[in-house]
């Protein structure tokens, strides 16, 4: 299979999800919404070495239980939640193994942390008065760990891991300040595509992270 043939089918699945499936039935949008997301983790293994780190094995894990996040949300808000929040605690694990402090990613703490209080004070604040206070609890775990897990990526020194995770905190404030806080315009075709090419640059990085033997490589790959 040509290397470029994978990346090409993910785009093709995600732009075809995004802009023509519609919301009935169900059960196709939910297949259609999946597709991207198996292509991503097919991508990944195939950019495995033969005896991967564990860190790389971590991600992969991460990616599979992201996707049965996009299948339980549909059904379940909770569902969804708890299965992304066990995704991210895969992908934060994998990058923890693979991270390299330097003053300027540990640096990166301060914008993460105010964004993490920002936002999820908002939040919350829009969860109390609609008298959704039975979400506050899973939500400040998954506002947390989301939070960790980038700030984790930036301490791998990987340009993907980094760019797919702030990706990816994106996507989610999209989608719950839509949900919880105000209606924002084209907020499907936001979340979906800010989140495929998150998922897709963190794949991306599988095949890279923790390199760090080559100074060619760590000078290619790293930041």
């Amino acid at each position: 299979m040509k290397k470029s043939l994978l990346p090409f089918l993910i785009g093709l699945t995600a732009i075809l999800y995004i802009f023509f499936i519609p919301e009935e039935p169900l059960a196709l949008k939910i297949i259609f919404k999946l597709l991207p997301m198996m292509l991503i983790i097919l991508y990944a293994y195939r950019r495995l070495a033969v005896k991967p780190s564990a860190a790389r094995r971590l991600i992969l894990i991460g990616l599979f239980f992201c996707m049965l996040g996009d299948a339980f949300i549909a059904v379940s808000f909770i569902a969804g939640l708890g299965a992304f929040l066990i995704g991210h605690l895969f992908y934060l694990s994998g990058f923890f193994k693979s991270s390299r402090s330097s003053m300027i990613r540990l640096a990166s703490i301060i914008p993460i942390a105010l964004y993490t209080l920002f936002f999820g004070r908002q939040l919350l604040a829009s969860l109390l008065n609609s008298g959704n206070d039975a979400l506050m609890i899973p939500v400040i775990a998954y506002i947390l760990i989301i939070s960790l897990m980038a700030l984790s990526s930036i301490l791998t020194g990987n340009k993907w891991a980094s760019i797919g995770s702030i990706l990816f905190v994106i996507s989610d404030s999209i989608l719950s300040w839509n949900l919880f806080v105000s209606d924002i315009s084209y907020s499907d075709a936001l979340i979906m595509g800010t989140y495929y090419t998150a998922q897709f640059l963190i794949a991306t990085s599988i095949a890279t992270l923790g390199a760090h033997s080559s100074p060619g490589m760590e000078s290619k790959y790293s930041i």
